[in-house]
């Protein structure tokens, strides 16, 4: 599934002078920059090189600057320059205002915004506001942790192509293997249980293969998400799913996982464009509302 785009935005180097925006999150610190034609583009760094992140951060000058995420205190710390806090869930509302394609979502009714980072954080919003309704430990970490105990790597992209590769119904116990075709109104593809086959059937010589224990993982991740954002969507009356967050960032297994559950739940997803930077452009938007 391919990430839409948005003409207006850019990865392009920046034109002096410039706007910066930055969310430090647990994994990944997120830039955005926005050069004097107004156009964007993004950059991103480790969140625990935070001396690196500052030099680069100074080495833009930018004349407005605007900061969020749990590491913005720190980043605030060490920078000589000033900048503005701002709260993560605001920020990120704002940035996917930002880069959302109007023809797509207009705000008229309330929609879902889910950033998968580290964990997960499940946003309501609408054309105006942005409210935290919930969430999920489950998030890239667990990809992560799980990855590393289970096939020896935190390489997120290698992870990523694993499960590109990989069948995870050598490893998941699904529907099929439990129901004949019509026995039951579920998909015969949807998960019965995750790891269940590995645990439960001994005629399954694929199942500790890398590519598909990478597969089952981000199906678990992925099936989660989704199964408690489906029920979130309905205690807010959201129709729309919109995915976000740098766990997505070519992803195109978990970007699938993730809209087939939407769906099965009956509602529509849609993924932000330059996923991982919703809350680094919301710190630079809020920045020009406070002028």
């Amino acid at each position: 599934m391919d990430e839409e785009k948005d003409s207006a935005v850019h990865s392009s180097a920046p034109k002096s002078p410039c706007d910066v925006g930055v969310d430090v999150g647990a994994t990944l610190a997120k830039i955005a920059i926005r050069d004097a034609s107004g156009e964007l583009s993004f950059e991103s760094l480790p969140a625990t090189e935070i001396a690196r992140l500052g030099q680069r951060i100074s080495s833009l000058a930018p004349e407005q600057l605007g900061v969020t995420g749990g590491g913005a205190s720190r980043l605030a710390e060490l920078l000589e320059i000033p900048c503005r806090r701002h709260d993560e869930f605001t920020a990120w509302g704002a940035g996917a205002r930002r880069l959302l394609d109007p023809e797509t979502w207009s705000g008229d009714a309330p929609s879902l915004l889910i950033s998968l980072g580290t964990g997960t954080s499940v946003l309501k919003m609408d054309a105006d506001s942005t409210s935290y309704v919930g969430g999920t430990a489950v998030g890239g970490g667990t990809i992560l942790g799980l990855s590393s105990a289970i096939l020896g790597t935190t390489n997120f992209d290698e992870i990523c192509a694993l499960a590109r590769a990989g069948d995870r119904t050598q490893v998941d116990l699904m529907v099929s293997d439990i129901y004949r075709p019509g026995e039951i109104h579920l998909p015969d593809d949807l998960s019965a249980s995750a790891f269940g086959k590995l645990g439960l059937m001994s005629n399954s010589p694929g199942g500790k293969e890398p590519e598909n224990l990478a597969a089952a993982i981000l199906a678990l991740v992925g099936e989660t998400v989704g199964q408690i954002v489906g029920g979130l969507s309905y205690v807010t009356q959201a129709e729309q799913i919109i995915f976000a967050g740098s766990t997505l960032r070519d992803n195109p297994f978990l970007r699938d996982v993730l809209a087939a559950r939407t769906r099965l739940m009956g509602r529509k997803p849609l993924f932000l464009p330059h996923c991982e930077f919703g809350g680094a452009t919301g710190a630079l938007v809020l920045c020009d509302r406070e002028d």
